[in-house]
């Protein structure tokens, strides 16, 4: 049961952010998707720790994360308890917008 209503959040969370989201540029080099941010959904989401994919896309998304705070659909994820975790256990700061 928690399971499978952990893969609805995953779903649910996927589904607002490919509807809700444009690219949003930045540095030459980077693209700004928050899809990139995929492997970090289960640790985002959830207790579970992030694997060395998410951290690896963290750090290259890095540039991204103001614009991704600036947009109230995408603000909620990115700057909840478990997203300050993974960051955290990333070891990547959080950066001041």
């Amino acid at each position: 049961m928690v399971k499978v209503m952990s893969v609805s959040v995953l779903a649910l969370a996927a589904a607002i952010l490919l509807v809700t989201v444009a690219k949003i540029p930045v540095a030459e080099g980077v693209t700004c998707s928050p899809m990139e941010l995929t492997p970090c959904a289960a640790a985002m989401t959830s207790s579970s720790p992030p694997s060395q994919a998410c951290c690896a896309k963290l750090r290259e998304q890095k540039p991204c994360l103001c614009g991704y705070l600036r947009n109230p659909s995408l603000r909620q994820y990115i700057n909840s308890p478990n997203a300050r975790k993974v960051t955290s256990s990333c070891q990547i700061a959080t950066p001041n917008c």
